[in-house]
């Protein structure tokens, strides 16, 4: 119990965690956008839809995501869906903000595709070692991977490989190959470090809400 409570997150650890990982997705994006290329998942549809109309991207990206957020709250409870939306809200100012901070002078693409995908994936892991996620594709990922054993880096590269096919209809093949290498990129990431059981903190998040939900059976029954 002692090492249990040592492991904890306090509220401190979760701060720097929510700011951390949405300021290295907010860059990786940056990244790729200066670079003229996409990514997958809502982050990616959010993309397209601002190359295509011009509609502000944190803006897009937040609409896009409210239904992943009413899955989050069946899945998860409404601890993870709180978490959930401060984090995407929070990735959506700095996205809006941080073109008026920070510019590209010159990036080569390449590069771009392979440190924005990271810098997303180190993110994304940020957050969901602490309980929260940005909605989207890796809310449903993460909950096959504890509750079925599906890898989440797997399926969110099949779903990532869909939005890149819609990529086809506004970027140049060149692009969307680089954008694919994006994804992989992230996906990487989160295939080799977040694998079941193996972070004491979410397996011990896991813990706890799977004896709360057999309590609530119990008192049902």
């Amino acid at each position: 119990m002692n090492d249990e409570r040592q492991l904890a997150h306090s509220l401190y650890d979760d701060v720097l965690a929510f700011l951390i990982g949405t300021l290295f997705i907010a860059l990786g994006l940056a990244m790729l956008k200066a670079a003229g290329l996409g990514i997958g998942g809502t982050a990616g549809i959010a993309f397209l839809t601002n190359k295509a109309t011009g509609l502000d991207f944190g803006s897009v990206f937040f609409v896009i995501n409210v239904p992943f957020f009413i899955f989050a709250y069946l899945a998860f409870g409404p601890l993870y869906l709180l978490r959930s939306v401060i984090a995407t809200a929070l990735l959506s100012v700095e996205t809006t903000l941080l073109p008026s901070l920070l510019t590209f002078g010159h990036i080569e693409p390449i590069l771009a595709a392979a440190m924005g995908g990271l810098l997303i994936g180190m993110g994304m892991l940020s957050l969901i070692r602490h309980q929260a996620g940005i909605g989207g594709f890796a809310t449903a990922a993460v909950y096959l991977q504890e509750r079925r054993g599906w890898r989440a880096g797997k399926l969110l590269m099949a779903a990532d490989l869909c939005v890149m096919a819609a990529a086809f209809l506004l970027l140049q093949p060149s692009q969307v190959a680089l954008s694919v290498f994006a994804v992989i990129c992230l996906n990487i990431v989160l295939a080799f470090y977040h694998k079941p059981g193996r972070y004491a903190g979410f397996a011990r998040f896991e813990r706890n809400r799977s004896a709360k939900a057999a309590l609530v059976r119990s008192r049902r029954a």
